[in-house]
């Protein structure tokens, strides 16, 4: 199987198991940004439920492609995000043990661009999951790829999960007070589960 997937923050669990089932992978940067979509926000489960975490962005006239969308950085947004962060896993099984591997990132002020952001945390969460992806960036906008699944539609908040994920329940923070949220951004996979998380991605 390959797949077609767009770039976002911190991706959901529904993205990360296409991405490890997938004999290549092509990461589009050169389509158009799209506002609410995953491409800028990824989503956690915070002590009320569900909590959005969007990485603003400085909006211009027209379309922008992705890969020139900028980072609107006169927001604080990186330090609540990773206080948000804290607050939600700091008493996960393994905040503590990947938590070098994303702190450094959200406290540096050295990346403008959203896709240079998300590539990061990107790389970041590979490392943890200690898989090497089989993954390009496309070179041009193609509305369609032979031999390639597109999901860059199909991965998105407002619609479920592809069959690439079964979203079998696994042990959450708050699972005292609230039932399971499924499809939650990998990071609530990876700090509650640890390196059980691939396995996980891969049923």
């Amino acid at each position: 199987m390959n797949v077609l997937l767009q770039s976002v923050y911190a991706g959901n669990v529904n993205y990360y198991a296409a991405l490890v089932k997938a004999k290549s992978v092509l990461i589009d940067v050169n389509e158009h940004f799209l506002k609410q979509s995953y491409r800028n926000r990824c989503v956690i489960a915070g002590a009320n439920g569900a909590l959005n975490l969007i990485v603003p962005v400085l909006r211009q006239k027209g379309k922008m492609k992705l890969k020139n969308v900028k980072i609107d950085h006169s927001q604080n947004w990186q330090k609540i995000h990773w206080k948000s962060l804290e607050s939600a896993y700091r008493t996960s099984p393994y905040f503590e043990f990947y938590e070098s591997q994303f702190k450094g990132i959200f406290n540096s002020n050295k990346y403008s661009l959203l896709v240079d952001w998300n590539f990061a945390i990107h790389e970041a969460i590979c490392s943890c999951l200690k898989q090497e992806f089989n993954h390009k960036k496309t070179d041009d906008y193609y509305p369609e790829i032979k031999k390639f699944e597109d999901l860059r539609e199909k991965i998105h908040p407002k619609k479920g999960y592809t069959s690439h994920c079964k979203m079998n329940p696994y042990p959450q923070v708050f699972d005292d007070r609230m039932k399971f949220i499924p499809n939650l951004s990998v990071l609530d996979l990876l700090f509650n589960e640890g390196p059980y998380a691939i396995q996980w991605l891969l049923a």
